[in-house]
């Protein structure tokens, strides 16, 4: 978790700090819709790397983004991801990207 006094005074900033990758943006994308668990979450996100997922998903929950929940099945354990309520916040500013990445696209059509 990023501690409060090494976070950017700038709020833009703080927050690129908190989603500085486009995989973090992405997952939170995914999340927005309902929980989903780590190979899911991976199969859905060509070329992200199991080891930069797996970064992604910890920091993000250190950051209180996301909630990681143990699903105790024998013989193997599940573990599912969703969005925690400060990570459902996100849902304005990613539906405001994905209306400006619709008119861009649209100058080309």
């Amino acid at each position: 978790m990023i501690k409060k006094e090494n976070l950017p005074e700038c709020p833009v900033a703080t927050t690129l700090t908190l989603l500085s990758s486009k995989w973090k943006l992405l997952i939170v994308r995914n999340l927005l819709v309902r929980p989903w668990r780590f190979n899911e979450l991976k199969a859905s996100l060509e070329g992200i790397s199991q080891k930069v997922l797996t970064e992604s998903l910890k920091s993000m929950e250190a950051d209180g983004l996301i909630i990681r929940k143990e699903i105790k099945m024998f013989p193997p354990m599940i573990v599912e991801y969703s969005l925690s309520p400060l990570g459902e916040t996100l849902a304005p500013i990613l539906q405001s990207m994905q209306d400006w990445g619709r008119k861009y696209k649209a100058q080309f059509e």
